[in-house]
């Protein structure tokens, strides 16, 4: 059964939020959630980036998903905002909770998109569920680690290098993380302002702007109530094996990439772009590693146009409601 917010609970921050929920799985633990856009439009899951939560997108989404009679569907991970804390083994771990997900929400085909860190969870589904997934999107995404699908280089690969203290240290550190959270909420506008300052130009434009910059400050605020472990199993996990190769993705995937990323280098997505078989990779020129939450409209419309049989009227969904049964 899908269960909603009630009042009592911690709701994230948007009035575009149609609904928000959990949904529960097999051995007892429960994945976050928060839908846009219409009940009956054809559904996109999106991965948050880290740290990130369920309100991790552009404010303007619901109406651009109503637009093109699509909805979007954000499921946050394990260890932030209402989903209970767990440590998969590797990235691959997460896509069959993923899948249990869209049965309990009653979708059959769906996309699938991701920013940044929710860029390796992207691909895990389209791996895991080539029948499903119509298309994956993926916007400044991290790449492998180790391994051959790897490339060379990068902050993110710092992961793989301590991947042992991080895994024996995840829960002492995710501690930390959160107090630091709390600790910041005060000041947390100025803290943006701060990281701001010393980040690239486009990324600058995006964390002052209004909408923008009230959005992250939510979302942070609202997956960090309870919990913040989702933070540092991300980078325990992205120091490992992911549990697949990417060149085996069978799902067309597309992505977009700033020149001027200075997270994850434009060098890793052509690496990957290169690997996967149907692959598209755009490069924005002057972006950096925000860049992909401005391109909601792009995500959308080119999951529509790969998705070939697309029901358009939202024939392949039903409204998620409190009484739905699994």
């Amino acid at each position: 059964m899908v269960r909603e917010m009630g009042e009592d609970d911690v709701r994230c921050r948007s009035l575009d939020i149609r609904v928000e929920g959990t949904v529960p799985l097999p051995d007892g633990r429960q994945l976050g959630f928060a839908a846009y856009g219409p009940d009956d439009g054809d559904p996109v899951i999106w991965h948050h980036g880290t740290p990130g939560a369920r309100g991790q997108i552009a404010p303007r989404t619901s109406r651009v998903a109503a637009e093109r009679n699509m909805q979007v569907v954000l499921i946050e991970r394990p260890g932030v905002g209402d989903s209970t804390s767990h440590l998969y083994e590797n990235i691959a771990g997460f896509a069959p909770d993923v899948e249990v997900v869209a049965d309990r929400l009653g979708f059959d085909r769906f996309g699938v998109a991701g920013l940044s860190g929710g860029g390796p969870y992207t691909l895990a589904c389209a791996h895991h569920m080539p029948d499903r997934v119509v298309a994956a999107a993926v916007l400044g995404g991290v790449s492998p680690t180790t391994g051959e699908d790897a490339p060379p280089g990068g902050i993110v690969r710092l992961a793989h290098r301590f991947n042992g203290p991080l895994t024996a240290l995840r829960d002492p550190l995710s501690a930390v993380v959160w107090t630091a959270l709390q600790v910041a909420k005060p000041v947390d506008d100025q803290a943006i302002a701060l990281y701001a300052r010393i980040s690239p130009p486009k990324d600058r434009e995006i964390l002052t702007d209004p909408e923008m910059k009230e959005m992250f400050i939510s979302d942070i605020n609202c997956g960090g109530k309870r919990q913040f472990k989702a933070v540092i199993y991300d980078a325990v996990l992205f120091g490992r094996h992911w549990g697949f190769e990417i060149e085996d993705l069978q799902v067309p995937v597309r992505m977009w990439h700033g020149d001027a990323d200075n997270l994850v280098p434009l060098a890793h997505a052509e690496w990957m772009a290169d690997l996967i078989p149907d692959c598209e990779l755009t490069m924005d020129p002057g972006e950096a590693h925000l860049g992909g939450l401005d391109r909601i409209e792009d995500v959308l419309d080119t999951i529509s146009d790969l998705w070939a049989d697309r029901p358009g009227a939202g024939g392949n969904v039903h409204p998620i409601t409190a009484t739905d049964e699994a």
